[in-house]
């Protein structure tokens, strides 16, 4: 038993601790929901932002904007795997009830630890992970997680290429006809003109608050996918 505030704290049984950390599962999938609602609502604005900025002829921001578009959905592709991933472990802890019950104790878990292992490379439950594996190794669950660096499926150059495409079609699905009859290559000398023409004293006085709101959206998304 533990001592806490000098009163005898009963240790929790088997049962009480598997439906603690099944509790801070969901809590958790629930922060994840909340994280992509956020997120998407965020996006309404940038999609609004990339048509005016098309409107006006200012590939250069629209691109910019859809890059980080991408971006976000690409953030919450991986939310959505997060969740799937908590659902998955809280399932296997399940599980394990009826033989918890059986032997008296916790026992490992190849399935539990395989997905505490992978959600722990992930950026957004790293820390919540890395405290979740220590309750779990302690209680004989899983074994000591290995640090292993990210693996990479494909290389920079490609994945590089990859969003440019979504990007592409991005610009393609929200800003029109504006968009679709510029090439890659024109899209990219036509933001280059744009970003000479604006260098201009009284350009940069027009688009001075466009800028700063192009800005103000980009560390909003930046900030809800923090």
């Amino acid at each position: 038993m533990e001592k806490v505030l000098g009163v005898f704290k009963p240790k929790p049984t088997p049962q009480e601790q598997l439906r603690e950390w099944q509790r801070k599962l969901r809590q958790e999938a629930r922060n994840v929901e909340r994280q992509v609602r956020d997120i998407q609502r965020e996006e309404k604005n940038v999609q609004k932002s990339i048509k005016e900025a098309a409107k006006r002829n200012d590939m250069q921001s629209a691109k910019s904007l859809a890059r980080e578009l991408v971006s976000s959905r690409r953030v919450v592709d991986r939310l959505y795997a997060n969740r799937a991933q908590l659902n998955s472990i809280s399932m296997h802890l399940g599980e394990s009830v009826a033989t918890a019950r059986a032997v008296g104790h916790l026992q490992k878990s190849a399935d539990v630890m395989k997905l505490v292992n992978g959600l722990m490379k992930t950026p957004e439950m790293a820390v919540t992970m890395q405290e979740f594996s220590k309750e779990m190794l302690k209680a004989g669950v899983i074994e000591e997680v290995m640090s292993d660096e990210l693996d990479s499926a494909l290389d920079n150059d490609d994945i590089e290429e990859e969003i440019e495409e979504e990007v592409d079609k991005v610009l393609s699905e929200l800003a029109g006809e504006t968009a679709a009859q510029l090439p890659a290559a024109a899209r990219r000398e036509h933001a280059t003109k744009q970003a000479d023409a604006r260098t201009e004293p009284e350009a940069v006085a027009e688009g001075g608050d466009d800028d700063a709101e192009l800005e103000a959206l980009r560390a909003r998304l930046a900030n809800v996918r923090s």
